[in-house]
């Protein structure tokens, strides 16, 4: 392997603005902001959408009818 080509990791908080999840985790992403979590200072990365508000996870998804859709535009407007 070429020396030097690997990115540094570094442990990077997360924080989903939408539901104020905050999580640790290990991350290349360079970020100017910090934080204080658990009694230490690291640097923050801010989120719109995490597992904890993304729809699918949170069992809020919609399917959408798109039969239902057609039949009800049909009806609306067809002869």
């Amino acid at each position: 392997m070429k020396a030097d080509i690997h990115p540094n990791y570094r442990e990077v908080v997360f924080q989903d603005l939408s539901s104020d999840l905050v999580f640790k985790t290990r991350s290349t992403v360079q970020t100017k902001e910090t934080i204080e979590f658990e009694g230490q200072e690291y640097p923050l990365v801010k989120v719109e959408v995490s597992s904890k508000s993304h729809p699918f996870y949170t069992g809020k998804h919609k399917i959408m009818d798109t039969g239902g859709r057609v039949d009800k535009f049909k009806k609306r407007y067809g002869k």
